[in-house]
């Protein structure tokens, strides 16, 4: 192995050890505590070398967002089924986007810390995109097999998102749901609000 090569698998190495150390610290004391001074004490570097690899606290967050946005956008994908109807799939969806918020809960508060991003936002984040197309996809197919006209599309989709946030946000600040895998009640009737009044919007 060159010097080169060498010198580019220890910045890797140190690089790797930032983010691990700096997920420790979100693990254990939450997003508010995270800092590049106790990321630098932590895996006993100098300030300056984590400076290398992430300019400020923001980078290191803005990594995060960009994994978590990743694997919902994996876990989205998967509740969709070809085989199913578009009105089950939207209901897959939005339960397979509960389980993930409540497994993946320090994910999820940097992901959404300021609410919905808005759509200049994802459209500049590939992570961010693909999970909101996936979600987008499935109105629209929802919409198309029940021949739905003169519809939103857009707005549908963010009714959709802000029902699924909004009662996420309050089930974490309540802090009741205590199983992933028991979808709240709550979500369970607007969802299937939603799916009946999309299907009747003509009528």
């Amino acid at each position: 192995m060159g010097v080169s090569e060498r010198k580019l698998r220890d910045l890797e190495k140190i690089r790797l050890q930032i983010i691990e150390q700096s997920w420790l610290i979100v693990q254990e004391e939450g997003w508010q505590a995270l800092s590049i001074r106790k990321i630098a004490d932590a895996i006993e570097y100098s300030v300056p070398v984590i400076y290398k690899h992430f300019e400020n606290k923001d980078a290191i967050v803005a990594y995060f967002t960009k994994v978590g946005f990743s694997l919902l956008a994996t876990q989205l994908a998967s509740a969709v089924d070809s085989s199913r109807t578009a009105d089950l799939n939207l209901y897959h969806l939005a339960t397979s986007y509960w389980k993930f918020a409540f497994e993946n809960k320090k994910y999820y508060e940097i992901m959404f810390g300021l609410g919905i991003p808005q759509c200049e936002v994802v459209n500049s984040i590939k992570e961010m995109k693909v999970a909101s197309d996936v979600m987008l996809n499935c109105i629209s197919k929802c919409i198309e097999e029940n021949q739905v006209e003169q519809i939103d599309l857009f707005l549908k989709f963010k009714t959709f998102w802000s029902i699924l946030h909004g009662i996420i946000t309050i089930e974490f600040i309540s802090n009741t749901a205590t199983d992933p895998e028991v979808v709240s009640p709550i979500l369970t009737d607007a969802i299937e609000g939603f799916i009946i009044s999309l299907k009747h919007h003509n009528k």
